[in-house]
Formats: structure tokens, sequence, C-alpha cells
């Protein structure tokens, strides 16, 4: 007999023991022979990481699809893995070196330190997969890679070398992120946009000695200048002042009438003395500030278009720690033909830091009195997620990918449908973001990560090969085959053997994203020729957010289009489908946010009701395209239906159902049976559909609904008479169909709740018996059965006893009291179903009388049953005048409400204001109000009828 209550805290431990011990998920596991593969690869969490919500919902429903198709048959492998998370990882480990007082990275040098976050790796690391594992995920866990494993770093290797030697990597001085804490660039993803209160300073710039222009000041309602006055400077404005050092232009906009007269004209830049020209360019938006923009292209990313439209230089003014370096900057020196600095400033500004430096430029203008005005002004400033500074835009040489280039087959794929985006939507964001696509800067000024496989002879030509014995033997032959001072440099180094003194290598590491760009192909073994790569390879269905459909998916579609070839050479993408899901956000739909204080653990929620609970709330709600808006008191509800179908289980021990040996489903008599095998296939068709279409809400409601309302609360209950009576063949039959429809269930429900099926397919396996197989390997039913005359019967049943049962619930017909029921008009089927399921309707609806007559009785509540009515005379049980009373005072009361919220809709301003979140729960609430006031009007007319 089972315990009387599942608990999950110390069965859920045991099961994952027993699939571990018997290597229940390794790839092929339960595969029928000659089965097709079905391939998906984990999105690898960062070694540093801890389970998340967003990590519970991705894993969640990968493991739901891993189960499903392991349970169809096929050859699954669900490749688990980590990614080294190069920045994440160096900070762990150098903030774990402070803590313990030990020398920092830079005073241990690289090779020390790298194998300080090698050793943490091994103790720490890799927390996530016991994590994982507690959830359910069914991975092959034997097959466990890492991002900086030896296989992995062979196709980095590989990739880096091939692409650089095609043209498709170069080293370029381009903008980047670059984070001052850090002092690495990082990317896109690596940054956050934090809303401030910020300023925009108003600064004028003068114009060349005998320039000026008529400016307007005066309009008319019509927008018409109707007064002028002659300048002789342009105002700009910025947020943030203290790049002005480093600006090399001003924009206008060509068809600015204002500024016309001044394109081609010159300002002289205030501190610095630089003449700079005024250019045209459409970046300038005539309606924006003053219209004119000051262009420095070394510290904003639009500046630094707009430079190379116009020719303009790149003027580099800040230190990688974000500190103003001009004195002995040769490159901002240059051009200037008396470096004095306005004021003495230069020497006040050096060496200060970049927010230092804004207040004493500001001063320095207003001083002079160029300080036009200041505006308060609130804006978004980009920070790095790990350092948790601003970032600064920089210009640094680095090393960058044609992303362009890759792009191409990339986008046709999904273009020409070989690879498909669920929910279709996201295609249009994978087009906008691919067909505008950057060259990918790949560098990083880290040392934690794969180091660039470049080295650099003395005259700063760069070798790329794969070890530096490759690289040696380029340089020796490059060097020597050319005439000149590196030549007899060479030879003389080779003479006295210090060939190791000619080449230096580049220091920094690649991008994570790079390597985990190859992961689909990688993880199974490439460049090698494995078995692996020849059987799983392409994969099938990539499950991931959509934060990092740009960043990680395009990049393998990049990497694998280029990379992997069928027998014919035809680029093969590396997966088919790309299911997105949405954001899991708190149960107002706010996004979770530590300094909001709503973050949900899932591992406390895991404690609290168990995985299965869990697992099966994030599935029922996770509609395509919508977030999932979690309240810890679903995961409860959610928890209780396990529990229903525990107790089901343990009534069905307690009246002898335990064994389906020898059943027969089409040998059926009983209509309740053949009912329930008729919904059993319905559930199971639609379970099956749903999760083929990734409609996992949809195949987690079917469920739902059969497990807890159909089999539950209508079979076992319809089934109780049956128990409790003298028909032994009834009985029998009916213990065999219930055992085989819960055996049934059980494997339905498993992709979803895995660790309370497996235990329960375990426990009824019947006294001194043993099941064939786990549970995780059992065959998944198919739609066999159909009776749709048992089904019509039993679910008309059901219909008029939850009608029954509804009019006493709204008209606040005590429980306990017994109603009389009158049918009027039923004919032919509809009375022959009366009278079969008479004992059955008073049962369960509590009714003490069925009868015929021909008009329905005064005081009567109605319900329409096919043909008929059912009159449920209300006169004796209730004071009709006074739940009419109350339920037209309810309705008003809902009804005010629901007014006050469309009067807020109505708002322009406060949709416009109002933050999303608050807006679509406004929404919510009207719906749920509509619903209310509908309801509390059906009752009202029933009173209506029956008065």
């Amino acid at each position: 007999m089972l315990d009387k209550t599942y608990d999950s805290a110390s069965v859920d431990p045991r099961i994952a023991k027993k699939w571990d011990e018997e290597n229940a998920f390794r790839a092929g596991a339960g595969a029928k022979p000659g089965a097709e593969t079905f391939c998906i690869v984990i999105p690898p969490p960062n070694v540093t990481g801890s389970l998340h919500m967003g990590h519970a919902l991705n894993n969640t429903l990968q493991d739901i699809m891993v189960r499903f198709e392991r349970m169809r048959g096929k050859d699954v492998l669900w490749q688990p893995g980590m990614d080294h998370a190069g920045i994440a990882t160096q900070m762990v480990v150098e903030r774990q070196l402070a803590q313990r007082k030990l020398p920092g990275r830079r005073e241990m040098g690289r090779e020390a330190f790298v194998e300080k976050v090698w050793e943490w790796k091994a103790e720490s690391g890799g927390l996530i997969f016991n994590q994982l594992k507690r959830l359910g995920a069914s991975c092959d866990w034997s097959r466990e890679r890492f991002t900086m494993d030896e296989g992995l770093s062979e196709a980095v290797l590989e990739v880096f070398v091939s692409l650089y030697k095609e043209g498709l990597i170069y080293r370029d001085k381009r903008l980047v992120n670059w984070d001052p804490k850090l002092l690495t660039a990082i990317s896109d993803l690596e940054v956050e946009q934090h809303e401030v209160n910020g300023h925009l300073w108003y600064l004028r710039y003068p114009l060349e000695p005998g320039v000026t222009y008529e400016h307007p000041i005066a309009f008319d309602e019509d927008g018409k200048a109707t007064e002028w006055e002659t300048r002789d400077y342009v105002v700009v404005a910025t947020t943030r002042p203290e790049t002005m050092l480093g600006d090399s232009g001003v924009a206008v906009n060509p068809d600015d009438a204002r500024y016309k007269p001044l394109i081609g004209k010159h300002v002289i830049l205030p501190i610095v003395g630089r003449r700079i020209p005024i250019v045209a360019d459409t970046y300038a938006d005539p309606t924006a500030g003053t219209g004119a923009v000051k262009i420095t292209p070394a510290h904003d990313f639009n500046d630094f278009d707009v430079g190379r439209r116009a020719g303009l230089r790149a003027i580099n003014i800040m230190t990688v720690e974000g500190r103003i370096t001009i004195k002995n900057n040769e490159d901002f020196l240059e051009g200037l033909d008396e470096p004095a600095a306005l004021h003495g400033a230069w020497d006040e500004l050096e060496g200060k830091d970049r927010f230092e430096a804004r207040a004493i430029i500001v001063r320095i203008f207003e001083e002079a009195g160029l300080l036009d005005r200041i505006e308060p002004h609130r804006h978004m400033v980009p920070h790095g997620d790990r350092g948790g500074v601003p970032i600064e835009p920089r210009l640094t040489e680095q090393w960058y990918v044609d992303a362009k280039t890759l792009a191409k087959p990339a986008i046709a794929a999904v273009r020409e449908g070989r690879t498909s985006f669920v929910p279709k939507n996201w295609e249009k964001t994978y087009f906008e973001w691919m067909e505008n696509i950057q060259p990918w800067c790949i560098s990083r000024q880290l040392w934690w990560g794969h180091q660039i496989p470049a080295w650099y002879g003395p005259d700063g030509q760069v070798f790329v090969e794969k070890t530096e014995e490759e690289a040696l033997h380029a340089a020796i032959q490059h060097y020597l085959a050319h005439e000149g001072p590196m030549k007899a440099y060479v030879e003389d180094l080779l003479e006295n053997f210090k060939p190791g003194e000619i080449l230096t290598r580049d220091e920094d590491v690649l991008d994570t994203w790079f390597s985990s760009a190859l992961w689909p192909f990688s993880t199974l073994g490439w460049p090698k020729e494995t078995p692996e790569l020849e059987r799983y390879y392409q994969t099938d269905v990539l499950v991931t957010g959509f934060d990092i459909i740009f960043f990680w998916v395009a990049r393998m579609m990049m990497m694998g289009l280029h990379f992997m070839k069928d027998e014919d050479g035809t680029p093969v993408e590396p997966f088919h489908t790309v299911y997105v899901h949405a954001l899991v956000r708190d149960k107002n739909g706010q996004k979770m946010s530590k300094s909001k204080g709503n973050v949900i653990d899932p591992l406390e929620l895991m404690d609290e009701y168990g995985a299965d609970a869990l697992r099966f709330t994030l599935a029922i709600m996770a509609a395509q395209g919508r977030d999932v808006k979690l309240d810890p008191a679903r995961i409860a509800g959610y928890r209780n239906f396990g529990t229903k179908l525990w107790n089901a289980t343990r009534f069905a021990e307690m009246n002898g159902a335990t064994s389906s040996e020898g059943f027969i489903p089409e040998a059926t008599s009983l209509t309740i049976n053949r009912w329930i095998l008729t919904e059993l296939s319905r559930t199971i068709r639609d379970v099956t559909e749903a999760i083929e279409g990734y409609r996992f809400n949809e195949a987690a409601g079917s469920l739902y609904r059969f497990i807890w309302n159909q089999f539950c609360d209508w079979y076992l209950e319809l089934l109780k008479p049956v128990f409790n009576g003298e028909d032994e063949g009834a009985k029998g039959e009916s213990q065999a169909c219930v055992a085989y429809v819960l055996d049934e269930t059980y494997k339905l429900l498993h992709p979803f709740m895995p660790f309370m099926t497996e235990e329960l397919w375990e426990k009824t396996a019947g006294a001194g018996r043993e099941r064939a197989t786990l549970l995780c390997h059992a065959e998944w039913p198919a739609a066999f059965y159909a009776d749709d005359a048992a089904a019509d019967e039993i679910n008309w049943l059901i219909d008029i006893v939850t009608g029954i049962r509804s009019v006493r619930a709204e008209m606040r017909v005590p429980p306990a009291a017994m109603a009389p029921l009158v049918i009027v008009g039923a004919k032919g089927l509809t009375s022959e179903r009366l009278d079969r399921h008479a004992s059955a309707i008073r049962r369960l609806a509590r009714i003490e009388s069925i009868e015929h007559a021909a008009s329905a009785p005064r005081g009567s509540a109605q319900i329409v049953v096919g043909e008929a009515t059912a009159c449920l005379p209300l006169g004796n049980l209730i004071d009709l005048a006074a739940e009419k009373a109350r339920l037209e005072k309810e309705v008003a009361k809902v009804e005010g409400e629901r007014q006050r919220i469309l009067g807020k809709l109505a708002n322009e301003k406060f949709v416009a204001n109002a933050k999303p979140e608050v807006v679509e729960a406004e929404r919510e609430r009207l719906t749920e109000l509509d619903l209310q006031v509908e309801s509390l009007r059906v009752a009202l007319s029933r009173i209506s009828e029956a008065d």
C-alpha cells in the first residue's frame, strides 16, 4: 500500500539515484532497434552559475521533450555542458584571492592565476549541474562537456585559424564596450541599461574668427521664424561633457536651414584649441537638442559612424581606467599648433577620473562664458553587468569576425524554412538583427579563456596558427623569404639558437560566445569525425530565451553552416527548430531583480513543494509568446494536483484495482469504462500533438483536466457503486480498467512530473512483481480507443450534474439540502439516460426525487439539457427576494469597479505613462470583473425565472 502522502524530499533523491545507477539517460537508452535520433544540446550554464527561474523553465521544457521522445523509442541524446564564463569566473577567483589576502593575478602572473581558476573550477564549479539533476533534467551526464576542455579547445583553434586564413577573422581599430573596472571589452549582452537622473549640458563652441550666422530666436504660431540674432558660436547639447576633449567635428543635418551656411566652416574647440569642421550628416536631428551635435568618434558608437562617413579623426582621450590622458597623448596632441590649455586646464584635467573631469570641464565652460544652460535629463546609461560601472565606448584594436559574410547563409536558412522559430514572430527579430549585423568583436582583455592563437614578430607581423611551433615555422619562412633587416635579425637568432625571441603571443582571450557558437558540433567531437557527430548532428530543437537569439543562436547558425557539411558538401544547420520561451516574471508581471526584492528562488520552491510541482507549474503556464507570471500559490496548487493523483492511486489500491494484467480495453462492456478509455485516448492524442507542436501549456492543461476532472472527480466517483456492489464481473472489469488507465496516465504525466510518476510506476507493479522497465523507458501511449456513444452518454451525465451543482452554488442553496428535480420535455434518448443514471444524479447532485412534468413549476431555476429543461424548485430552499437583492447589489458593486478601470484604460495619459506591468494588471483585473459580472447576471436571471 502506498504511503498516505508523497514525500518529495525523500523520494526525489532516491529516484534520481536509481536513474543514475541504471544509466537511464545515456545516449540511446531505451531506444528501439534502428530508431531515429533526437538530440538537444543544453544551453551551457556558466560554471559560476546557480539555478534561477530562467534555467528552471528552460530545462523543464527541454526535459519534457527529451523524456517524451525517449518514451517514443527514439535514440535520444541530451548533451549537457558548461560555459567557462570568462569575466564571471575571473571575477570570482580574483575576489577569493582578495578575501584570502593572497597576491592578485597581476602579482602572481598569468600561468599561476589560470592554475588557480582551474583549482576553483574543480572544487566549486558545476554546482548548477547538481541543481539541474534535482530538477529532474535527464541529460546524458556521462557526456558532460566544458568549453575549456581539451576537445572543445581543439575545435576553437580549428575555427579561429580557419576563419583567419579565409579572411573572415581580422584585426581592426573600432569602438567597443569598454569596462573601466574590469579593463576589458565586453559584449552587448554584458551591458545593462540603467535609467538615471542626469543633465543635458548646452555648450557654446566658438566659430572660427570672422564667421557668423543668423540664428532664429522667435517663431510665429506656424513655427516660422520671426526674429533672428547674429551668433559667432554654435550650441551643442551633451550628457557627457568630458568627451568634448576628443571632439573632431560638429554635425548638422544637411536640410536644417539654420546651419546650412555653416557647413564646411569650423569651430574652435574650447579648452583644446583645435580647429574642427562642421559637417553635414542626417544623424543630426533638427528637432532634438539644438540640432547641432558634437562628434567624438573615439567615445561614442554613433559618432564613430558619423566620423567614418565624414573622414573625421578618432581621438582617444581616456586611459583604460577611464581617466583623462591628454598632456602626453600623441593622438590628442597631433595637429595642435600651440598645445596650450585654457586657464591651465590641461594640468587640472590630466589623470582625473572621467566624472571628476566632467565637473571640471563644466566649471571651465561656465567661467569662460561658454556654458549656455543646463537642463535636468532622465536617460539610459549603459553599465557593465559584472563590473557595475558605466561602460565607456573606447577605440581599441581588437580581433573581429566578418559577421556580415557569415550571416548570409544563416539568414537564408531561416528564410527558406530549413530552420524555423517557434513562435514564428521571432524570425522577424532574427532577420532584423542579422541583416544589420556589425563586425563581431571576439577579443577580451582577460586571462581566463581561450588565448588567441596569434603571435607577433618583432616588426608587428602577425602569425596565426594552432600551435606556437607552427607559428614559429611560419614566421621563420616569412622573414627568411624577404630581404632586409628582419631577415638578418632572424638569421642571427637562429644561429644563436634563440627562436623563442622571434615571437610574442597575443595576450587576449576569446569572447566566451565564440566557443559557445560551436556548441552543437564541438560537443559531439568535431573536428574529429566521431560516431556521435555522424549520428546526432544535425541536432533537433534548441530551447532558449529570446535575449540570446542574437548572441548565441545566430552565432551557432553562422558557425554551423560554415563548418558542417553533408556528404555532398551542402551546409547543414545546427538545428531545425528554435523554440523561444519568454521570461519568468513575478506574480504581478514585473521582471525579477535583486533591487526590487522580487526574485523567486527555484531551489527554495523545490524545498517547499517538490521539483514536480515546480515543473508542472512552469509547463502549464508556458504559453507560446507569453511571459510566465509565477505565483508560489500556483505551485502549491499544482502540488495538490500531484497529491490528487497519489490519493486516486491509493483509492484504486484499496478497491482492488492493483493490476491490469490481461486487460483488453476493446473487451470492456461497462459504459463508464468505455467512456474513460475514450477520454484517455483523446488525452493521449491531445498531449502528443501539443508536445510535438511545442504547446507545452496545452499538453499540461489536457493532463490536468483528464486526471483531476475526468478520472478523479468523475470516473472514480461513478465507480463507487460498482466497487461496493455485488456484480463481480463489473467489479473485476472496472478494477482492471482503473489500473490500466493509471498506468497510461503515469506515462503521459511522466515528462512533466517525473519523480512522482516513476515512484508510482514502481510501487504499483503489484504484489511480488516488478515492472519490465523504468517508467522513463516505458512505451509512450498510443491513441487507440474510441466509443463516441459511451463518451456522449457519460459526458451528458456530467453536464447535467455540473449544471445542477452550479445552480445550487449560484443560488447559495445549503449544501446539505436535498432538492427535487423536475424534467420538462424529455424525449427518447434523454429520457432513457435520465432513467439509467437516476441514482447517480440523485447521489452526486443531492437530488431527493426526479419527476417529469408538462411545464416548469413556479419558483424554479432552469437548466437546458438537450431538448429538455431541468427545473430546480427553489422556493422552499432559499429566500428568493433576499437573494435577488443581494445579487443586484453585488452586480452594481462589480460594475462600478469595472467602469472605474475602463475609464483608466481609456485615458491615453495613463496608458502612456504608467509602467507596462501596471497597465497589464489593470487589463487582467478588467477581464476578471467581466467574468464576475457575467456570472452574477446568469445567477440573477435564474432568480428572475424562479420568481
